[in-house]
């Protein structure tokens, strides 16, 4: 379980924000806009995205960040954006696609529907598509910068190919000769 520590961490940073994001949700659905889901849903998730960006840079991905500060925060807002349209097109479509709301369902079968497609179904679709982006764009791992490494890699890979092709001449030279 501790092969990939940044996974364990993204992922409960994540059950954080989504507690943040359930809080905020509810809240304003239930008392400030009710009458407006997919706004209420997709300013817990900004809030919890703010939140999220801090934790992620200070503990998931710690060791990284080889990026200005301005340039890693402009592709998190770019991939966060991103995340809070694929978090809310499944509440959208349940909503107004499908027609999951009072009055052509009743109000319990309109929050099941909100809260499977918004909660459940919009967060692990925005989950895996800021786990992949963070790690490749926002939070990259560290690239090969000095000579001496570019050269041990290119070594590394010479080798990989002289040992690809002695393999191959070995399996060829073992094979009984054709008649």
């Amino acid at each position: 379980m501790t092969a990939n520590p940044s996974l364990i961490r993204f992922l409960i940073i994540g059950g954080a924000s989504f507690v943040i994001t359930m809080v905020i949700n509810y809240g304003l659905k239930i008392f400030v806009i009710p009458d407006q889901p997919v706004t209420a849903l997709a300013i817990g998730t900004i809030v919890a995205t703010i939140f999220s960006y801090w934790m992620n840079k200070k503990w998931s991905f710690d060791d990284r960040g080889e990026l200005r500060t301005w340039h890693e925060m402009l592709l998190f807002a770019a991939v966060s954006l991103i995340g809070i349209g694929l978090n809310s097109a499944p509440l959208y479509v349940s909503r107004y696609f499908f027609g999951l709301a009072t009055p052509n369902v009743s109000l319990l079968t309109q929050e099941i529907a909100d809260f499977a497609s918004g909660a459940i179904l919009g967060t692990l679709i925005a989950m895996a598509f800021r786990y992949w982006a963070m790690n490749r764009f926002v939070f990259p791992k560290a690239r090969v910068t000095t000579p001496a490494a570019a050269a041990a890699v290119a070594a590394a890979k010479g080798l990989a190919a002289v040992s690809t092709a002695t393999a191959s001449t070995a399996a060829q030279a073992s094979r009984p000769a054709a008649d």
